[in-house]
């Protein structure tokens, strides 16, 4: 099987433990596109929090892409084209803001670069923007003050109190919202139907690729989706049990170049 498009989650995956690309995971990304291969990054971040990494494997060079929002936009990374974007129904971030406050959760959303949020010392907000390198806004009035739509919310707590609300969640906003945990301490509240499968098969449309000539690495819950709809769909060894069971093949953890590894099986025959 010739496949034709390589598709990276980021942290985990592309990054190891200690949030960088090696070098050689980078030389055989590069490689790849030096030999036709398409390459996009598909991540649960802002498109802006992925610029780094993006910039590293030289998508900017090669015409890649950024899947960012977990599907809900996708970039030319050369052109800064955005070819898709779909954003939360009009007011749910308001109806959002108002649900973590009766459960009892943080709360962040992007606009323009940034994070906004409840709170700049919500630990797990705090590690969001320091992932992406992008500053938090607090609004003085959430209802007043936000008046953009945005792609998708973020509910943010600790794994067992997200655990007991993922089906809380998905109830309440059953028909309206896709609701599910990228880690245990985030639950993405998302435009209903889309994940980084609905993304990548969007991206797939525009490039005139088959299912069958794409390959898709990840380790979270979040992409469990695109890992299931790619002819290839690979789970790193650092990923959950669950998501290794589902997956077509596992490849060495992010700390062992598990992408190089993928690439020298699976996609190097130039």
């Amino acid at each position: 099987m010739a496949y034709e498009l390589l598709v990276l989650d980021v942290d985990g995956t592309l990054v190891n433990s200690h949030k960088q690309i090696s070098d050689i995971t980078r030389d055989a990304i590069l490689e790849c596109q030096e030999n036709g291969i398409r390459v996009a990054i598909a991540s649960g971040r802002c498109t802006e929090g992925i610029r780094h990494q993006a910039k590293e494997i030289h998508l900017d060079e090669y015409g890649g892409y950024i899947i960012s929002f977990n599907g809900g936009r996708i970039t030319n990374f050369q052109t800064g084209e955005v070819i898709y974007d779909i954003p939360l129904p009009k007011g749910m971030i308001h109806e959002l803001y108002d649900y973590s406050v009766q459960e009892k959760t943080g709360i962040l959303t992007y606009n323009e670069g940034k994070i906004v949020s409840h709170s700049d010392t919500d630990e797990y907000i705090v590690m969001d923007a320091k992932g992406c390198d992008i500053p938090i806004w607090v609004p003085e009035d959430f209802h007043r003050d936000v008046t953009f739509d945005g792609n998708k919310v973020i509910l943010t707590g600790n794994p067992q109190q997200l655990e007991a609300l993922e089906p809380k969640a998905a109830k309440d906003f059953e028909g309206r919202l896709s609701v599910y945990r990228s880690e245990g301490f985030y639950l993405e509240m998302m435009p209903l139907g889309v994940d980084k499968a609905y993304g990548v098969s969007k991206l797939l449309e525009r490039l005139g690729y088959r299912r069958s000539q794409i390959v898709c690495c990840g380790d979270g819950f979040n992409d469990l989706p695109m890992i299931e709809y790619a002819g290839l769909g690979v789970a790193m060894d650092n990923a959950p049990e669950e998501l290794k069971q589902l997956a077509d093949y596992i490849a060495p953890s992010c700390d062992e170049d598990g992408l190089v590894d993928v690439i020298e099986r699976f996609i190097k025959d130039w």
